[in-house]
């Protein structure tokens, strides 16, 4: 617990992985890292140095010259974790020994496939299940100590050569408490109509207790584990299906197929009539046979696939890539090295940390939790929404000037210069920059932003708001030629196209480029109210003032430099921001009940058919779940969860090669698991008790029990003995180093009298007394 990490130093503050913090933290022991002039003194490496922080001694069982040594623990070699092998490994020499150490820890299944099966506790899996069903991270310990190596192998030797034939150790167990933000923040995606899926690296039991912790998976919901297993000599590829509970789970039938032939559509399974709301949870060992010899089944499992434990870093972004081939627009959280394929695959990649995975992801949280989720997805339906509005305000816009113009075309006028500056500048460009300031709205709802530009509702919407700009100009280009001191243009060669008619047009055009500022801008239930946007709606209130003034009652200048032929009448004018007004009404009406409303209902119901085909295939697998009442049977004889533990660690001692998982606990694709990490460690040969109080107040423990070693260390601390020089590891692996061996391990010495300065260790096992 110690040494067995990858914590280093930067700027004097720990640094590293949390569960490698949180572990090395309960040790209340110090890391000391040799510095830049150590390193450099005759190409030869100063090690890592861990100690206790209370100072401690003990007896040298090599060198006569020095009887009591300090205890520090030099790491002389490190073995990183790899997603692939389930582990990571130090080789490491405390002060005095004549021996070199081995110390591994990993997934319980893996290091205890690595150990001698003597040093395996008979009730390894009992006490492994009894921990992960209560949510509990559990890492396994592992030594071996390596009495015929010197310092010049442990340089060159490999990982597979001294990885193997291991003592067990114990086992160490954290909590992952879920922080307050988790539960509300899945509450709040799965109200919104939003999967939440969990894919991790951690054991499945865990995995399925946080799950349903944090309400991913509901109280009253069945699991169905899913366990592949690859085809043997004398048996084709498996899947078993079983129900997943507390303490038993219920299998629901078993999948064959040989492996020439892939097809297992005409494989069928049954699930109990009575609950029909059901999750897949799998582990990626089974996902890798289930990809290679059941392809088919994979969008089923993608659909209803609640829990992916054991997952490799490629296997996290297939899944991605899967959701994706089914219609889903997958949002994917993650914090490590481990989920960068799958934060650059996924849609929206969130990174939890400034770590490897920011560089992958295109967000980066602040804050290591998922709160940060729900604010993405809706400043990305509010900025989608804005998109669309602008798109759509734009095309108008041009649409109406387009129609202005041609209406002027017909008695050969056209707008004044100063008159298209005045709409494109004044109007136009204000409208489009504030347009955007509106926030997104504060809650997530079911309702779901169109996805794309080309579909029915945006395109009829152009159409309709065109449809009724056009009606109102037109409208009152005619009107205006009833009233009796009305004066036609007369085209002239100077190009002066001062005339009621442009004056009619020109003003009521004005409101008309306002009016769809206001209908295009929409609030809820993607963005908040105009009334929130204060640069808008101050924005608003001057274009509208002025272009209330220049037709009602504009000053010389301004006719003059519009070059404006205003009618001789006020009412006339007053008229025309009346029509301005009825104009808003109708549009906005329009846009808000008609399209919003019954339109956007109809064409839901019209292309609902089209859509889940074409581009929604996830519905489609889903509907076919739904209507097959046959798709899982359910079997009533039950199997306890111990026997799925000894098939998976079996599983992977076979194909130790092809396993894989990371160090993070996810919550995924939309986000990991947010844990606070408690250490504390526990032997599987004893009876695991869990606390009753909660864990958060609990302090971690000092004794600290692996296999049958007990440790008693007394705190008050043991000064150096005097007259004796300092005495480093560095001078002892230099003293090694000339010896290039080691003779064979002594005889173990009698322990050292008791007293209130002994540090005393008492173990079944045969080791050098300290």
């Amino acid at each position: 617990m110690a040494s067995c990490h990858s914590i280093t130093k930067i700027e004097g503050e720990l640094s590293g992985d949390p569960l490698d913090l949180k572990m090395f933290e309960s040790t209340d022991w110090e890391l000391n890292e040799p510095g830049e002039e150590d390193t450099t003194k005759f190409d030869v490496m100063a090690p890592t140095v861990v100690h206790p922080k209370q100072p401690d001694v003990v007896k040298s069982t090599h060198y006569e010259s020095f009887q009591y040594t300090p205890f520090e623990v030099g790491i002389v070699r490190q073995f990183t974790f790899s997603s692939n092998l389930q582990r990571m490994s130090i080789i490491a020499r405390t002060l005095g020994e004549d021996h070199f150490s081995l110390y591994v820890k990993g997934s319980p299944e893996m290091i205890a496939s690595l150990c001698l099966s003597d040093t395996v506790p008979a009730d390894f899996h009992e006490v492994l299940l009894r921990y992960t069903q209560h949510g509990y991270r559990v890492i396994a310990l592992a030594w071996k100590m390596l009495p015929k190596m010197n310092y010049v192998k442990t340089q060159r030797v490999t990982r597979d050569q001294v990885e193997n034939e291991l003592e067990f150790l114990g086992l160490l167990v954290m909590e992952n408490r879920l922080k307050p933000e988790t539960a509300p923040v899945i509450r709040q995606l799965n109200q919104a109509d939003i999967r939440t899926i969990m894919v991790t690296g951690d054991n499945m039991l865990t995995a399925l207790s946080v799950a349903r912790d944090c309400e991913m998976i509901g109280g009253n919901e069945k699991v169905i584990l899913v366990d592949g297993y690859n085809p043997t000599n004398s048996a084709p590829a498996t899947i078993k299906w079983m129900y997943a509970d507390n303490t038993k789970i219920e299998p629901v039938a078993e999948m064959y197929t040989e492996v020439d032939s892939l097809d297992s559509s005409n494989t069928l399974i049954k699930i109990d009539e009575d609950n029909q709301k059901f999750h897949f949870a799998l582990t990626g060992k089974s996902w890798a046979v289930i990809k290679q010899y059941f392809p088919d089944i994979l969008p089923k499992l993608a659909v209803r696939g609640a829990v992916f434990a054991r997952m490799s870093p490629e296997q996290k972004a297939q899944l991605v890539e899967v959701l994706q081939e089914l219609g889903y627009y997958v949002g994917m959280c993650g914090d490590g090295a481990n989920d960068c394929g799958a934060l650059k695959t996924a849609h929206a990649g969130i990174s939890l940390s400034e770590a490897e995975a920011s560089v992958a992801s295109p967000f980066t949280s602040k804050q290591p939790n998922i709160e940060c989720v729900p604010t993405v997805i809706r400043s990305g339906r509010a900025t989608l929404t804005t998109t669309f509005g602008i798109f759509k305000y734009m095309a108008c816009y041009s649409l109406i000037q387009f129609t202005s113009v041609l209406i002027l075309y017909w008695i050969q006028a056209n707008l004044t210069d100063f008159g298209f500056l005045y709409i494109d500048l004044v109007v136009v460009v204000t409208l489009s920059i504030t347009f955007s300031r509106t926030d997104a709205f504060d809650k997530l709802t079911r309702q779901q932003v169109p996805a794309s530009l080309m579909s029915a509702q945006p395109i009829l919407s152009l159409m309709l708001q065109t449809a009724i700009q056009v009606v109102f100009q037109v409208g009152a280009f005619l009107y205006i030629q009833t009233e009796p001191w009305f004066e036609a243009f007369v085209p002239n060669e100077e190009d002066d196209y001062a005339s009621y008619e442009f004056a009619t047009i020109f003003c009521i055009s004005l409101f008309q480029y306002i009016s769809l500022a206001i209908v295009f801008s929409k609030g809820h239930p993607f963005r908040k109210t105009i009334f929130s946007n204060k640069l808008f709606l101050g924005n608003i209130i001057i274009v509208v003032a002025l272009s209330a003034w220049i037709t009602i009652y504009p000053l010389p200048f301004m006719v003059d430099l519009l070059e404006l032929r205003m009618p001789p009448y006020i009412l006339f004018r007053v008229l025309i921001v009346i029509a301005g007004g009825i104009n808003f009404l109708l549009s906005i009406i329009t846009e808000s009940f008609v399209l919003d409303g019954y339109i956007r209902k109809r064409i839901g119901e019209a292309t609902e058919n089209c859509i889940a085909t074409k581009q929604y295939q996830y519905m489609v697998v889903e509907k076919e779940m739904v209507d097959d009442s046959e798709w899982p049977p359910v079997d009533q004889l039950t199997s306890d969860l111990t026997n799925l533990l000894r098939n998976e660690s079996s599983g992977t001692a076979n194909e130790a090669f092809t396993l894989t998982s990371d160090s993070k606990l996810q919550q995924g694709s939309i986000p990991e698991t947010d844990a606070d990490v408690n250490a504390f460690a526990v032997s599987p040969s004893s009876q695991p008790s869990f606390p009753t109080e909660n864990l958060e107040s609990s302090p971690v423990l000092k004794r600290v029990s692996l296999n049958d070693a007990h440790v008693h260390l007394d705190q008050s601390g043991f000064p150096a003995p005097s007259g004796e020089p300092p005495y480093t590891i560095a001078d002892d692996l230099t003293l090694m180093e000339e010896n290039l061996g080691f003779p064979e391990p002594r005889s173990p010495e009698p322990l050292l009298p008791g007293g209130d300065n002994i540090f005393e260790m008492q173990t079944s096992h045969e080791m050098t007394a300290l």
